[in-house]
């Protein structure tokens, strides 16, 4: 068996604390445009679409519909959002509370 790929590196940890000194939103969109092509940036974002939507208990023909994500993209972030390490749901649980404090 070969070694397994892992995302723990010092190079990615760098970048993610790169990317947490980042301010705000705009600041984000001048980051990303500088360090990833848009196709990249579309697709991380049409994936975190595709996990919004299936929170939302949204079927792979309606997410598939809305998103234009394939059913591969989607069942890797189903199975993600049922096997992963929780992530999404702690972002959204984030973002709702944030939602609630600017109300």
């Amino acid at each position: 068996m070969g070694k397994s790929i892992t995302i723990r590196t010092d190079a990615v940890e760098d970048f993610f604390k790169a990317i947490l000194t980042l301010k705000n939103v705009d600041e984000c969109f001048d980051f990303f445009e500088d360090v990833c092509t848009v196709n990249e940036v579309l697709a991380i974002a049409q994936r975190f679409s595709v996990a919004k939507m299936l929170k939302d208990d949204k079927t792979y023909l309606e997410v598939a519909k809305e998103t234009g994500a394939s059913t591969a993209t989607i069942s890797r972030v189903n199975r993600s959002l049922n096997y992963g390490n929780n992530s999404y749901d702690w972002v959204f649980e984030r973002m709702e509370e944030k939602d609630k404090e600017n109300k």
